[in-house]
């Protein structure tokens, strides 16, 4: 897995949609890498189209200790509900599933 192969995955997530760090790393083909995506969306160059606030933790929160304001900001914007504790029902936003269908389609 490379950093790019985390940034095509992220750019898949849809609009008003989050993902996981690890669900990323599994839709990489690596399972147990994601600390891996952490790094690699921490390395993004500025400006970048890369959707880096889609990704949250594996109990839906937030846990962007560089700037969560910003990263609750945008996600709110997307229509993304988050609660005054920075969490994320999964069970609602989460877009591994639609992810994983492109994915699909797309190696075809």
């Amino acid at each position: 897995m490379t950093f790019d192969d985390v940034y095509r995955v992220v750019k898949l997530i849809p609009k008003g949609m989050v993902m996981s760090y690890g669900g990323v790393a599994r839709q990489c083909g690596s399972p147990r890498s994601a600390r891996y995506v952490g790094f690699a969306l921490h390395d993004l160059p500025t400006g970048s189209k890369v959707p880096w606030w889609r990704v949250i933790n594996s109990l839906g929160r937030i846990s962007n200790q560089y700037s969560p304001l910003e990263q609750r900001e945008r996600l709110e914007a997307e229509g993304v509900v988050v609660s005054k504790d920075l969490r994320v029902d999964m069970k609602l936003f989460d877009g591994e599933e639609i992810v994983y269908q492109k994915l699909q389609r797309s190696r075809r």
